[in-house]
């Protein structure tokens, strides 16, 4: 399948290098190719420079936002949450028409500091405003309530037995995405519903940053236990 990854943070990376592994064709989509290979210093997060992982895996793309979706597949929003609107505005929607959008970004608000808060929540949702700029999108929520290292591999820091949440408001979206997340070892995927059901995964993040404050180590995950 031919798939862009919008983001070149450790979310992008650990998901187009886990489709590239995969057999997929991956682009990764950024707004400034000279730039994104230019920088040297570590980002805000503290990832080594994007040049540097490109060199270990030759066979992922490096485009525009917009050349990397142009005939996509499957378009992956890995941008931060706040960034997320423009970034697909840049890609153009004459690329996003008809696409599956997996959605894992989730709206962190970093203004005052941290731990952050959400700029949206209880009544909307990050993925639900994508959806209602981009109608023509189909947009598919999954993936945010975990580390990137487990959304790509959920094998590689735990046992693999632990659950995945899905929703949007295309069957047949879901559904190629669920195959896609069966592919990467996510053996529980729990389809929640509507798009709407976004507002509550993306309200387990306040949860999950405490967590992850707690327990020292963000080789942690969800269960559903029945």
């Amino acid at each position: 399948m031919k798939i862009a990854v919008l983001g070149t943070g450790m979310v992008g990376r650990a998901l187009a290098g886990r489709l590239a592994e995969l057999g997929h064709e991956v682009t990764v989509g950024t707004r400034d190719v000279a730039a994104t290979m230019a920088r040297t210093g570590s980002d805000a997060m503290g990832n080594p420079p994007y040049a540097d992982w490109a060199h270990g895996h030759p066979q992922v793309a490096l485009a525009t936002f917009a050349d990397a979706t142009a005939g996509a597949e499957l378009v992956v929003n890995a941008t931060s949450g706040n960034a997320s609107i423009a970034a697909l505005e840049a890609a153009g929607r004459e690329h996003l028409a008809g696409t599956v959008l997996l959605d894992v970004a989730n709206p962190l608000d970093y203004s005052q500091g941290f731990p952050p808060s959400l700029f949206v929540g209880n009544t909307d949702s990050l993925a639900e405003q994508i959806q209602a700029a981009f109608p023509e999108v189909k947009v598919v929520k999954s993936l945010n309530t975990m580390n990137a290292v487990l959304m790509a591999d959920p094998r590689q820091l735990l046992d693999g037995d632990h659950s995945v949440f899905v929703s949007g408001n295309d069957a047949d979206a879901k559904q190629l995405v669920t195959g896609l997340l069966e592919s990467f070892g996510h053996a529980d995927v729990i389809d929640l519903g509507d798009l709407s059901i976004a507002r509550g995964t993306e309200s387990l993040l306040p949860v999950w940053v405490r967590l992850y404050g707690v327990l020292g180590t963000p080789a942690f995950q969800f269960k559903v236990v029945r």
